[in-house]
């Protein structure tokens, strides 16, 4: 049997690992990474590799996916003009690879984690700075839904507390109090439906710290279910689930100037917080 292949090549422009480098740049690569050093299908300087290793500026990478794995989609656009696209983002896909696969031209406005599906925002041209400053000021709604873990005390709320990203890990230390190197996280909440021991749950961001939704939830006692991190085991072995059920679901723009046509424009996902299985 002939095997057809589709070779990507790329050039590595800081030291890290492999897995790291093809997650920010590959987004197929990503998605099938596991199989692809199972099968030996990557080189680096030309020789087949089998593992996680270490690169440094300036090798280079070569993956051999199949013309199935090629074909995988990474997004689908929502919308996009002159000055703004936004897309829905697969889960499993990270923003970073977004951003190397859709090139020159598009500044992100905001990231998702990997695990986390849905609409995702970049700026063009001349409007990227405004959208940015939109972005910040809260000037955009941003409004995620999820099914988290049973466990509350009210159907609805604010939770507000304090963040802090620890450089050496891909994880956010929680305080209810002010501290040195924390940010302010605030976060509202509305249980939308109670499904036994698990609920869906509409949130709506006032701030946009790194996994807000799902450190803040853990630490309040209602864990995104699915979120190896800062989830509840033992709930996400009973759904057998390993990425978080989390969803970018809403953008509503509140913008003037030559962006006013986005005014009161509301976007929203064709992913929804559900269990599949």
């Amino acid at each position: 049997m002939r095997f057809i292949f589709v070779m990507k090549k790329f050039s590595v422009f800081e030291n890290c690992n492999l897995k790291s480098f093809t997650d920010g740049t590959f987004p197929q690569g990503s998605f099938y990474f596991s199989k692809l050093i199972k099968n030996r299908d990557i080189k680096v300087n030309g020789v087949r590799v089998g593992g996680n290793v270490p690169l440094k500026a300036g090798d280079e990478v070569i993956y051999y996916t199949t013309p199935a794995e090629e074909s995988r989609e990474s997004h689908k656009v929502v919308y996009e003009d002159e000055n703004i696209l936004i897309i829905d983002k697969f889960q499993g896909v990270t923003s970073e690879g977004l951003f190397f696969e859709l090139g020159d031209g598009f500044v992100p406005l905001h990231r998702l984690d990997r695990n986390t599906a849905g609409l995702l925002a970049f700026g063009k041209g001349k409007a990227a700075d405004e959208l940015l400053d939109a972005f910040k000021n809260g000037k955009v709604k941003k409004v995620y839904y999820a099914i988290c873990k049973n466990n509350f005390k009210e159907s609805s709320g604010t939770l507000k507390n304090y963040l802090k990203k620890l450089s050496d890990l891909s994880e956010v230390l929680v305080s209810d109090k002010p501290r040195e190197g924390y940010l302010t996280a605030i976060t509202d909440y509305e249980v939308i439906e109670y499904l036994g021991d698990v609920a869906r749950v509409k949130f709506t961001l006032h701030t946009g710290r790194t996994h807000q939704i799902r450190a803040q939830t853990a630490h309040a006692g209602f864990p995104v279910l699915g979120d190896n991190k800062y989830g509840d085991y033992e709930l996400n072995k009973k759904y057998k689930l390993v990425r978080q059920v989390l969803v970018s679901k809403e953008l509503t723009f509140f913008v003037d100037g030559h962006l006013l046509y986005l005014n009161g424009k509301v976007f929203k996902s064709a992913f929804e917080a559900v269990i599949n299985n």
